[in-house]
């Protein structure tokens, strides 16, 4: 239980009607949940506003709510205090914070932004630390971690009352790290304030998200906000091989540090070997040999090793501890058939990404190998980069199926065809239409020769595939290894 008045400790008021002297014993933003001695907050959201289910959470026994617009009368509801706020969203997370004590005050906590390079990096970090021994957390794409526990992951960044608890039973279990996957989505519905955070890193910014943003400089500003909220007292990492890494930390008060593997920058990394078996790197004239494979991992492993560096702990151990670290789930992961073909499944799901894995991809071909690609786009997402997508796959590779991602509500055929307006009549000749996703990956196995390369782009971990709003198992490494032993 906590006194109404300590939980609004940093938040903007603006109005009170009642007394914030009062007992609060839960902290709600769906009115469905809201309990007696409960608080809610009324939040406008992207599909509904949480103002219209006030009544609602009084109903159901709220005698706290926290809102932008107080309705009509309230000051009149005896046994009920309204607190106006300029901002609901953000007043949740100070709100969620001192309900559970402030427990990133007990910790170091780095977020991780970008359009790629997300999930790699922060699930690198919690991994690299625990290898060093250290107490940490994870929360990600892929899954939430307390130390070597799984938590149930379902958005990138969890709601604001959501990640607090997790961030209370980190710090109640030990974590002195944690380490957060911060989407674009989640800094611009203020679902990280109240988090007291050490360092951020910014990876890079691509074409993505534009369904949510409308414009790619607003989705700059989304990331930007991240930067702008850090203390001095706290670290700002930022890929120099982006040229938007100024525009991010352009009001940035934290200590301002760059890396990079192309543009000059503070810490510097320099690729030896580029292999299927591995990198080979120079980290400030340092060796690391890491399992994880392309340019962009060089740019990861850079940036695990800055955040490493700015938290104090010493090069060497760190570089060594680094030399055992494995890709996450889905990451450039490799699946191998018995007649010598290759598959990499990878998460690619925005051009510049599925770029740079195909680049990566057509840099180990010492021969007659043919890329071969299997490539979707989801629904009810931005569909702008559809066409774009189906480009870049066709340029790189000597064939590609077009198929369905996560189709969601959409009808998967007219997703493909948003695809096709991309090709030029040339490349249209090497695409092939599946919608079915998995009769397009057997397709795939089913063309590639010995020493051919098959990327399966787009969900890499997912182990579903949503259609028409139901989520249906499905797993492309399991339908590739299916799809190599048909006997098994």
């Amino acid at each position: 239980m906590k006194l109404l008045k300590d939980l609004l400790y940093d938040v903007r008021i603006e109005e009170v009607f009642g007394t914030t002297h009062v007992a609060v014993e839960s902290v709600s933003i769906d009115s469905r949940s809201a309990k007696p001695m409960g608080l809610f907050v009324a939040i406008k959201g992207t599909q509904v506003d949480g103002h219209d289910y006030i009544a609602s959470a009084l109903a159901n026994g709220a005698t706290t709510i926290v809102c932008e617009d107080v309705p009509e009368g309230a000051d009149s509801i005896e046994g009920t205090t309204f607190v106006k706020v300029k901002n609901s969203s953000e007043a949740l997370g100070h709100i969620a914070s001192s309900f559970y004590d402030n427990p990133t005050s007990e910790m170091k906590v780095v977020a991780v932004t970008g359009t790629n390079g997300k999930t790699t990096t922060v699930s690198l970090l919690h991994s690299l630390f625990r290898i060093m021994d250290r107490k940490a957390g994870m929360i990600g794409t892929v899954e939430n971690k307390i130390n070597d526990r799984s938590v149930e992951s379902t958005h990138t960044t969890p709601d604001a009352i959501s990640i607090q608890k997790l961030f209370r039973d980190m710090a109640d279990e030990g974590c002195k790290f944690c380490f957060i996957e911060a989407s674009s989505h989640a800094i611009d519905q203020n679902r990280l304030a109240g988090t007291k955070f050490a360092g951020a890193v910014f990876t890079n910014i691509t074409h993505d998200h534009l369904d949510y943003h409308q414009t790619f400089d607003n989705y700059i500003s989304a990331k930007k906000k991240l930067f702008d909220v850090l203390p001095s007292s706290a670290f700002a990492l930022t890929n120099a091989d982006d040229t938007h890494f100024e525009d991010i930390i352009s009001d940035c008060k934290a200590n301002c540090i760059t890396y990079g593997v192309n543009a000059y920058a503070d810490e510097r990394a320099r690729i030896v070997e580029n292999q299927l078996q591995g990198l080979h790197l120079h980290i400030n004239g340092q060796d690391l040999y890491s399992r994880l494979v392309g340019g962009f991992n060089a740019s990861n492993l850079l940036a695990v090793y800055c955040v490493a560096k700015s938290l104090g702990f010493d090069s060497l151990v760190t570089l060594t501890s680094m030399s055992l670290l494995t890709p996450p789930a889905g990451r450039f992961e490799l699946v191998e058939s018995p007649d010598g073909i290759t598959a990499i499944v990878d998460y690619a799901h925005t051009p510049d990404a599925l770029e740079n894995v195909l680049k990566t991809i057509a840099s180990f071909k010492t021969g007659g190998e043919r890329i071969i690609t299997v490539i979707g786009c989801g629904g009810d997402r931005d569909n702008s980069k559809r066409p774009v997508m189906a480009r870049v796959a066709s340029t790189t590779s000597d064939q590609v199926f077009l198929t369905s991602d996560n189709p969601r509500s959409e009808d998967p055929n007219a997703i493909i065809s948003e695809m096709q307006a991309g090709l030029d009549p040339i490349d249209k000749r090497k695409c092939i239409a599946i919608s079915d996703r998995r009769e397009a990956i057997r397709a795939a196995a089913a063309f590639a020769e010995a020493g051919d390369i098959v990327l399966v782009a787009g969900k890499g971990h997912e182990t579903y595939q949503e259609i028409s709003g139901v989520k249906h198992d499905f797993d492309d490494r399991i339908v590739l290894r299916e799809a190599f032993n048909p006997s098994n």
